[in-house]
């Protein structure tokens, strides 16, 4: 669920393989453990036989009669990432939880996720961290059997790590490129069953962004998978490789492009093939609009929009020093997708027009035309190379973006980890702390009680 439509992902979607959480395939074999010995002391009726000086401390002095193998707690789930979090996970995290707590018992697993009591935020909110462990934000909390769903924590804390990572993530991109279109590029490098999440991730810190900005960006992923959970749909282009097979045509495949797939596919060309960007797109540009011309003309208005160039994308690698900047001096500022290509292009297909021999109306229509040409920008997009090229006004139209989303470095701050803490234990009907040194049960006020479903 989360705060933009308050509606709650199916779990059914998530496409998780619940057995495997139950059996403690994901876990970490230390939660395994422990769940092993207090279903063994439930069994045997152990009552506590130790000493407790924070149950004493708290009044509490007669405790021996406790079964230790069914201790209730209170956990709490929350994020380590200055200075705050985008939420994301929340979903998949309550489906483990409902779906995977419970217990096994002569090799059928006997479900107990309806016996919790669990509170969360939605994806989406905002988890503000100072650097206090005594002092967080809570996104998750949980209250129940501990063995039910202590080998749980493992697979909450991954999902919720890593799609609130994604989700901050695209928040500061979306930052650094002042609203301009971030498309989700990083398909290919993760394994393509994360790809549904991620892409869900995505959409969720694209959505805080508008929200806390007021804008209307629109979320662009790559995948279907990436938009399977969000209702959205994937687009796309053509690969170098599709030029390859048209014997290094860019233009010619484009106008197949434009013939063949509908007219809502944004026609973006990838200009890069030959190294030569801004030839290349002034060939596409050409070709492109001489057709648009002749659909007008015909009274085709569907024609038309076949032939309408949305865009142009330079994807030059950094080892290399477009053609167009060749007369310059060797800098290595000069390399890969850089401003001064960039401006390049955007002056080249600006007065493009101007060489197409035309006459009356159709020479200001044709500027037009060339003017709303956008420049796609990729290739090794990072946060910090967004801003440089925003702060000095590079004219880049949409940037795209693939590993950097799932950036984690101490370095840049982009680390995005979650604790989970045991911070209570029930006594006697009688909530008592149980936090070890420097961690303490917090509140939240987003917490809100979640409906039991399995």
């Amino acid at each position: 669920m989360s705060i933009f439509d308050n509606k709650r992902i199916p779990a059914d979607k998530l496409n998780i393989d619940w057995e495997g959480i139950r059996r403690g395939d994901y876990s970490d074999r230390y939660f395994w453990n422990g769940m092993t010995i207090l279903a063994h002391l439930a069994r045997e009726g152990y009552r506590f036989n130790g000493h407790s000086p924070m149950l004493e401390a708290q009044g509490i002095a007669e405790y021996r009669h406790l079964l230790t193998g069914d201790t209730v707690v209170e956990m709490q789930w929350f994020a380590r990432r200055k200075p705050f979090t985008v939420v994301a996970g929340i979903d998949a995290a309550i489906a483990i939880l409902q779906r995977c707590s419970g217990h096994w018992e002569g090799g059928a697993f006997f479900h107990r996720g309806d016996q919790l009591e669990i509170l969360a935020v939605q994806d989406g909110d905002l988890a503000p961290y100072a650097g206090n462990p005594l002092e967080v934000t809570p996104v998750l909390k949980v209250r129940g059997r501990y063995r039910d769903f202590a080998i749980l924590e493992t697979p909450t804390l991954g999902v919720l790590t890593r799609a609130s990572r994604i989700a901050t993530n695209t928040y500061h991109l979306m930052l650094a490129a002042r609203g301009k279109p971030v498309l989700f590029f990083p398909a290919r490098f993760d394994l393509p069953s994360t790809q549904a999440i991620d892409g869900y991730a995505y959409y969720i810190g694209v959505q805080r962004y508008n929200h806390d900005t007021g804008g209307n960006t629109p979320p662009f992923v790559s995948t279907p998978a990436q938009a399977s959970l969000w209702g959205g749909q994937a687009g796309g282009t053509v690969a170098h490789a599709m030029i390859a097979c048209f014997l290094g045509d860019t233009t010619e495949l484009m106008l197949q492009f434009a013939r063949i797939l509908p007219p809502s596919i944004p026609r973006i060309a990838l200009v890069d093939f030959h190294n030569d960007c801004v030839k290349t797109s002034l060939q596409v540009a050409k070709a492109f609009f001489e057709r648009y011309r002749r659909a007008v003309e015909s009274g085709s208005d569907e024609e038309a929009q076949r032939y309408k160039l949305f865009g142009v994308r330079p994807d030059t690698g950094g080892e290399l020093r477009d053609r167009s900047l060749q007369h310059l001096p060797d800098e290595p500022s000069l390399y890969g997708v850089c401003p001064a290509l960039i401006r390049a292009l955007r002056e080249a297909l600006d007065r493009a027009w101007a060489d197409w021999s035309l006459s009356g109306d159709w020479r200001e229509r044709a500027a037009e035309y060339c003017r709303q040409i956008k420049i796609v920008a990729t290739g090794g997009f990072n946060l910090l190379r967004i801003q440089q090229f925003e702060e000095e006004g590079v004219p880049v139209d949409i940037y795209g973006v693939g590993s950097s989303f799932f950036s984690n470095s101490s370095v840049d701050g982009t680390v995005t980890d979650y604790t989970a803490d045991v911070v209570r234990v029930k006594v006697d009907g009688r909530w008592v702390h149980m936090a070890k040194e420097g961690r303490r049960a917090c509140d939240n006020p987003n917490l809100k009680p979640v409906e039991q479903k399995l």
